[in-house]
């Protein structure tokens, strides 16, 4: 079984669902990434992923897709998969 990780971003600059967007679509070709989720109302962006991703992979996502990581955080998720 392969841990996971649920890792929350927050991301200054989105300010449209086209935003939220690029960003999902960009965090999403991180290798390891299992399922993201932003909303660019809350300036959020929720990731689960195997624990071998870091967060220098995500932050190097979030900014080539063109947005700043205000701050983010990790941990182990309550349930196994959000589907």
């Amino acid at each position: 079984m392969v841990r996971r990780i649920e890792w929350t971003i927050h991301v200054g600059g989105m300010t449209c669902r086209h935003c939220a967007k690029s960003v999902d679509d960009a965090v999403r070709e991180v290798p390891g990434v299992v399922e993201s989720a932003t909303r660019h109302d809350e300036g959020r962006c929720v990731v689960l992923a195997d624990s071998s991703v870091t967060a220098a992979a995500l932050i190097a996502a979030v900014e080539s897709a063109g947005y700043q990581v205000l701050s983010h955080s990790s941990r182990e998720p309550l349930v196994e998969s959000w589907t």
